[in-house]
């Protein structure tokens, strides 16, 4: 029961908002603590996990990749493609992304996609080039609105997506905490079968707000907006 504390130490650190990772440290000591193992078993612990986890170093691979296949043209190319594409908008191509997003993810494959890997090397400037296709040159507004969305669709996919999955992370916590505290027998699986009606909720009404976004787009290009310069639009959203 007294492992517990370090869950206040969680709670009292995110309140103060510490920094996330001395608090989860933190957290740790505490409970390696008081439940008697020694300075030297804690550092070990602590050795053994990092050591073991390789998706801890997984970025140190990734992001060198990213920067390389974006510096030789992922994005120049990514717009090309949606060029040729007529009937695709902005809208469209986000809402299909955000159906892909929160499909994979409850399927547990929540690393497809990502702010990093897709939405500002990929699915951003695609969007941006579908909207210029349609709107002409865009404006500093337009721009942000539609990389704010491309962003959205990533977050909230990946969001109530994950929770359809049994084995994510937070389903864990919720069983285990109250199967512990209340000492009942919470199956994980109707849990993720709850989080459905509302994944399925997150879709529809994000999935409007991104068609929606093709009006949008139309009353700021109609309302004569300053656009951009020539430099500004061939550059995009990867600047």
């Amino acid at each position: 029961m007294w492992v517990l504390l370090a869950v206040a130490v969680v709670i009292v650190g995110f309140a103060l908002r510490l920094n996330a990772m001395l608090v989860v440290t933190v957290a740790g000591i505490v409970a390696g603590l008081i439940s008697g193992m020694t300075p030297m078993k804690i550092l070990d612990t602590f050795g053994t996990g990092f050591a073991g986890s390789r998706s801890v170093t997984v970025f140190i691979v990734v992001l060198p990749v990213i920067g390389l296949i974006e510096r030789y043209g992922l994005q120049h190319q990514a717009r090309r493609m949606i060029s040729r594409l007529a009937g695709l908008t902005v809208g469209r191509l986000l809402a299909a992304y955000l159906l892909v997003r929160q499909g994979t993810a409850a399927l547990g494959l929540m690393a497809v996609g990502g702010p990093a890997q897709a939405v500002r090397p990929i699915v951003a400037p695609m969007s941006e080039a579908a909207a210029e296709r349609r709107h002409g040159p865009l404006s500093e507004p337009m721009r942000e609105k539609i990389r704010s969305y491309a962003a959205s669709a990533d977050t909230v996919g990946l969001f109530f997506g994950e929770d359809i999955f049994v084995a994510v992370g937070s389903i864990l916590l919720i069983t285990g905490f109250v199967d512990t505290t209340y000492h009942l027998k919470l199956d994980a699986l109707q849990v993720a079968l709850w989080a459905i009606p509302t994944a399925i909720c997150a879709l529809l009404i994000h999935g409007a707000r991104m068609l929606w976004l093709d009006r949008s787009l139309g009353r700021l290009a109609g309302a004569g907006a300053p656009a951009d310069d020539a430099e500004a639009v061939t550059t995009g959203a990867g600047r």
